[in-house]
Protein backbone atom coordinates (compact mmCIF):
# COMPACT_ATOMS: atom_id res chain seq x y z
CA UNK A 1 0.00 0.00 0.00
CA UNK A 2 1.00 3.34 -1.00
CA UNK A 3 1.89 5.83 2.01
CA UNK A 4 -0.04 8.67 1.87
CA UNK A 5 3.98 10.83 2.82
CA UNK A 6 6.26 9.57 1.26
CA UNK A 7 4.95 7.50 -1.59
CA UNK A 8 6.91 4.48 -0.68
CA UNK A 9 5.10 1.27 -1.33
CA UNK A 10 7.09 -0.23 1.90
CA UNK A 11 5.16 -0.97 5.09
CA UNK A 12 4.22 -3.20 7.70
CA UNK A 13 0.83 -3.88 9.20
CA UNK A 14 0.38 -3.15 12.82
CA UNK A 15 -3.02 -4.59 13.53
CA UNK A 16 -5.89 -5.93 11.33
CA UNK A 17 -9.60 -6.13 12.70
CA UNK A 18 -12.97 -6.94 10.63
CA UNK A 19 -15.15 -3.58 10.94
CA UNK A 20 -19.10 -3.24 9.70
CA UNK A 21 -20.13 -6.63 10.51
CA UNK A 22 -17.42 -8.31 8.84
CA UNK A 23 -18.35 -7.08 5.73
CA UNK A 24 -14.55 -5.37 5.84
CA UNK A 25 -11.30 -5.03 7.57
CA UNK A 26 -9.20 -2.39 9.00
CA UNK A 27 -5.79 -2.23 8.32
CA UNK A 28 -2.98 -0.31 10.45
CA UNK A 29 0.21 0.09 8.60
CA UNK A 30 3.01 1.77 9.38
CA UNK A 31 5.41 3.32 6.48
CA UNK A 32 9.33 1.55 6.49
CA UNK A 33 10.30 4.28 5.05
CA UNK A 34 9.12 7.54 6.77
CA UNK A 35 7.21 6.08 9.68
CA UNK A 36 3.87 7.28 8.86
CA UNK A 37 1.43 5.24 10.19
CA UNK A 38 -1.96 5.30 8.08
CA UNK A 39 -4.87 2.82 7.92
CA UNK A 40 -6.25 1.42 5.46
CA UNK A 41 -9.44 -0.80 4.64
CA UNK A 42 -10.17 -3.62 2.75
CA UNK A 43 -13.43 -5.49 1.57
CA UNK A 44 -14.99 -7.67 -1.34
CA UNK A 45 -15.63 -5.52 -4.53
CA UNK A 46 -18.72 -6.44 -5.69
CA UNK A 47 -20.67 -4.95 -8.59
CA UNK A 48 -23.73 -3.01 -8.40
CA UNK A 49 -25.81 -3.01 -10.25
CA UNK A 50 -26.76 -0.48 -12.75
CA UNK A 51 -29.29 2.30 -11.68
CA UNK A 52 -32.40 2.62 -14.21
CA UNK A 53 -33.13 6.26 -14.15
CA UNK A 54 -37.16 7.52 -14.89
CA UNK A 55 -36.04 8.38 -18.28
CA UNK A 56 -34.15 5.57 -19.04
CA UNK A 57 -31.13 6.20 -18.80
CA UNK A 58 -28.77 3.94 -17.04
CA UNK A 59 -25.92 4.90 -14.75
CA UNK A 60 -23.53 3.61 -12.89
CA UNK A 61 -24.71 3.29 -8.87
CA UNK A 62 -22.80 5.91 -6.45
CA UNK A 63 -23.03 5.25 -2.63
CA UNK A 64 -21.79 8.90 -2.62
CA UNK A 65 -25.13 10.14 -3.75
CA UNK A 66 -27.42 8.18 -2.02
CA UNK A 67 -25.82 9.49 1.42
CA UNK A 68 -25.98 12.51 -0.18
CA UNK A 69 -29.70 12.54 -0.42
CA UNK A 70 -29.88 10.96 3.09
CA UNK A 71 -27.99 13.55 4.71
CA UNK A 72 -30.06 16.50 3.29
CA UNK A 73 -33.04 14.42 4.58
CA UNK A 74 -31.44 13.66 8.58
CA UNK A 75 -29.74 17.47 7.95
CA UNK A 76 -30.43 18.63 11.82
CA UNK A 77 -31.98 15.93 12.77
CA UNK A 78 -30.76 13.50 15.47
CA UNK A 79 -29.50 10.86 14.18
CA UNK A 80 -25.99 10.28 13.70
CA UNK A 81 -23.83 10.31 10.71
CA UNK A 82 -22.56 6.16 11.29
CA UNK A 83 -26.77 5.34 11.17
CA UNK A 84 -26.71 6.64 7.91
CA UNK A 85 -23.78 4.61 6.70
CA UNK A 86 -25.91 1.57 8.02
CA UNK A 87 -28.38 2.64 6.18
CA UNK A 88 -26.22 2.76 3.13
CA UNK A 89 -25.13 -0.36 3.38
CA UNK A 90 -28.15 -2.47 3.92
CA UNK A 91 -29.48 -0.67 0.59
CA UNK A 92 -26.35 -1.95 -0.75
CA UNK A 93 -27.02 -5.40 0.71
CA UNK A 94 -30.35 -5.34 -0.73
CA UNK A 95 -29.48 -4.12 -4.13
CA UNK A 96 -26.92 -7.42 -4.09
CA UNK A 97 -29.90 -9.61 -3.07
CA UNK A 98 -31.93 -8.67 -5.91
CA UNK A 99 -29.00 -10.47 -8.21
CA UNK A 100 -30.02 -8.00 -10.87
CA UNK A 101 -27.86 -6.19 -13.14
CA UNK A 102 -29.47 -3.16 -13.61
CA UNK A 103 -32.22 -1.62 -10.81
CA UNK A 104 -34.80 0.84 -11.23
CA UNK A 105 -34.17 4.22 -9.54
CA UNK A 106 -37.99 3.92 -8.02
CA UNK A 107 -37.03 0.72 -6.58
CA UNK A 108 -33.98 2.08 -4.55
CA UNK A 109 -35.87 5.09 -3.81
CA UNK A 110 -38.70 3.00 -2.26
CA UNK A 111 -36.48 0.98 -0.21
CA UNK A 112 -34.51 3.90 1.33
CA UNK A 113 -38.15 5.69 2.28
CA UNK A 114 -38.82 2.12 4.05
CA UNK A 115 -35.45 2.60 6.14
CA UNK A 116 -35.34 6.01 6.78
CA UNK A 117 -39.76 5.78 7.87
CA UNK A 118 -38.35 3.69 10.63
CA UNK A 119 -35.87 6.06 11.87
CA UNK A 120 -36.98 9.03 11.76
CA UNK A 121 -40.32 10.28 10.49
CA UNK A 122 -39.48 14.04 9.58
CA UNK A 123 -36.37 12.65 7.78
CA UNK A 124 -38.47 10.29 5.84
CA UNK A 125 -41.02 13.53 5.17
CA UNK A 126 -38.14 15.44 3.82
CA UNK A 127 -37.43 12.80 1.09
CA UNK A 128 -40.03 11.87 0.05
CA UNK A 129 -40.86 15.24 -0.65
CA UNK A 130 -38.26 15.32 -2.92
CA UNK A 131 -38.03 11.93 -4.59
CA UNK A 132 -41.95 11.87 -4.60
CA UNK A 133 -41.18 15.57 -6.49
CA UNK A 134 -44.27 17.07 -3.85
CA UNK A 135 -46.01 19.92 -6.11
CA UNK A 136 -47.61 21.47 -3.19
CA UNK A 137 -48.91 21.73 0.23
CA UNK A 138 -51.56 19.08 -0.33
CA UNK A 139 -48.74 16.16 -0.72
CA UNK A 140 -47.26 16.76 1.85
CA UNK A 141 -50.59 17.13 3.80
CA UNK A 142 -51.73 13.64 2.10
CA UNK A 143 -48.40 12.19 2.86
CA UNK A 144 -48.63 13.21 6.71
CA UNK A 145 -52.06 11.78 7.01
CA UNK A 146 -50.73 8.25 5.51
CA UNK A 147 -47.93 8.43 7.88
CA UNK A 148 -49.88 9.65 10.80
CA UNK A 149 -52.45 6.81 10.49
CA UNK A 150 -49.44 4.25 10.03
CA UNK A 151 -48.29 5.26 13.40
CA UNK A 152 -51.54 4.77 14.79
CA UNK A 153 -51.69 1.12 13.33
CA UNK A 154 -48.89 0.56 14.94
CA UNK A 155 -49.95 1.26 18.24
CA UNK A 156 -47.67 4.62 18.45
CA UNK A 157 -49.05 8.04 19.32
CA UNK A 158 -47.99 10.29 16.42
CA UNK A 159 -46.41 13.78 18.71
CA UNK A 160 -48.77 16.23 19.01
CA UNK A 161 -47.15 19.20 19.96
CA UNK A 162 -49.36 21.82 22.74
CA UNK A 163 -50.22 25.51 20.36
CA UNK A 164 -48.63 27.90 23.45
CA UNK A 165 -50.97 29.39 25.70
CA UNK A 166 -52.36 33.07 23.96
CA UNK A 167 -53.14 34.15 27.21
CA UNK A 168 -50.42 35.44 29.16
CA UNK A 169 -49.45 34.85 32.86
CA UNK A 170 -50.49 38.35 33.63
CA UNK A 171 -53.38 38.85 31.25
CA UNK A 172 -56.22 40.86 32.24
CA UNK A 173 -59.46 39.18 32.76
CA UNK A 174 -61.74 39.82 30.30
CA UNK A 175 -64.04 42.29 30.78
CA UNK A 176 -67.94 42.01 29.31
CA UNK A 177 -68.33 45.41 27.24
CA UNK A 178 -71.99 46.79 26.46
CA UNK A 179 -72.62 45.96 23.29
CA UNK A 180 -74.38 48.45 21.18
CA UNK A 181 -76.86 48.24 18.59
CA UNK A 182 -76.03 49.38 15.53
CA UNK A 183 -78.07 52.58 14.55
Amino acid sequence: MRCPKCHSIEDRVLDSRLVKGGMAIRRRRECLRCGQRFTTYERVEETMPLVVKKDGRREPYKRDKLIAGMRKAFEKRPVPAQKQEELADEVERFLLSLGEKEVSSQVIGEKVMSLIKDVDEVAYVRFASVYRQFKDLSDFIEELKTLMEASQKKGRRAPVKKKASTTAKYAYPRLPLDEEEPP
